[in-house]
């Protein structure tokens, strides 16, 4: 089978297109043969071993994958050969076959493509543990959502408004905040590129709170970070709810904490994938009503490019370019 592999840390072109043998499932995996594997932010990352998991060299990129059940081994009763499944394996889905845990593995109804499987269960698995469980979001309320055409980010806006926000979109181009209205987001707002000195951060918080209304936003979903945090929590409304989703500007964010004590807000973690490890029960039930929102059509993913196997770096290059709006999805063997 074939894998772009990571050999030493660097950016996508370090990555090599190998050939290696194919996996066989242990006791309680499964052998999924890869049909999409979907391209996120954590994926320029790991290959600089700048992400939380640094996995042990070669390994293949690639976070979320969809693909058929090839192979079970012994133990295994929760799919069979043949079975239509999506996964997140944090890395390893840039390669034709994978030996995955079988627990992990999700059944995807008969009618979702697979390039929309590949690009489901990460962004919208983030935007809805952060949107339900952290950030306690309710119907009526406004939600701003920074970097809102992104993969992440255009989750949210759509689990959202299924959720019954008022949700207003904040990207870097006129051309993003009108994807971002076109799933849903009831305003929009284009902010500078960065970086951004105190004067235009001053400017930005009264751009989000006027885009949000007088008492400002009652959660912020950022993906964003760098020098559009400060601003954005600024324009928080009182016993708001702040999610720090990533930092796709590339700067970590420094808070004064004179803030939230001004707020009366809260700044909220997200960390989906732990959260997925240690809550299984509830990571499921997340899952299943995910689904349940794709299968009544409020969740429509964006997928923007499709990228094959052997030109996979290019697809992270473009990710980690910031340009790309949506989901991009690498796709085994050459497209049609």
């Amino acid at each position: 089978m074939k894998a772009l592999l990571s050999k030493s840390p660097g950016g996508p072109e370090t990555l090599v297109f190998e050939d290696l043998p194919s996996p066989v499932a242990g006791a309680g995996q499964a052998v999924v043969s890869v049909k999409a594997c979907g391209v996120n932010f954590p994926d320029v990352l790991i290959i600089e071993d700048k992400y939380q998991t640094k996995p042990p060299r070669p390994f293949a990129p690639g976070g979320e994958i969809s693909g058929v059940v090839k192979q079970v081994g012994d133990g295994v009763t929760a799919v069979k050969v043949g079975d239509r499944v999506l996964s997140v394996t944090t890395f390893g889905g840039m390669s034709e076959e994978m030996a995955i845990e079988a627990a992990l593995l999700v059944k995807i109804p008969d009618a979702m493509p697979f390039d929309v499987a590949s690009a489901f269960l990460l962004t919208y698995g983030t935007a809805h543990h952060a949107l339900n469980e952290r950030g306690k979001l309710k119907a009526g309320e406004t939600l701003l959502v920074l970097g809102a055409a992104g993969g992440v980010g255009l989750a949210a806006v759509e689990v959202g408004k299924a959720m019954g926000a008022r949700v207003i979109a904040a990207c870097s181009s006129q051309e993003k905040v009108d994807l971002a209205k076109a799933h849903g987001a009831d305003d929009g707002v284009v902010y500078p590129r960065g970086p951004i000195d105190r004067a235009g951060q001053k400017a930005l918080s009264e751009l989000f709170k006027s885009a949000c209304g007088a008492d400002g936003p009652d959660v912020i979903y950022d993906a964003v970070g760098g020098d559009y945090a400060e601003p954005a929590l600024r324009s928080i409304n009182w016993e708001g709810r702040y999610l720090v989703i990533g930092f796709a500007a590339g700067d970590i964010p420094r808070i004064p904490l004179n803030l939230p004590l001004l707020k009366g807000c809260d700044i909220v973690g997200v960390f989906w994938g732990d959260w997925m490890r240690r809550d299984p029960k509830a990571f499921s039930a997340s899952v299943q009503n995910l689904l349940g929102m794709y299968e009544r059509g409020a969740l429509k993913p964006h997928v923007s490019e499709r990228f094959p196997l052997s030109k996979a770096a290019d697809a992270i290059t473009h990710l980690a370019s910031r340009k790309a709006m949506g989901k991009v999805v690498v796709t085994m063997g050459e497209p049609a």
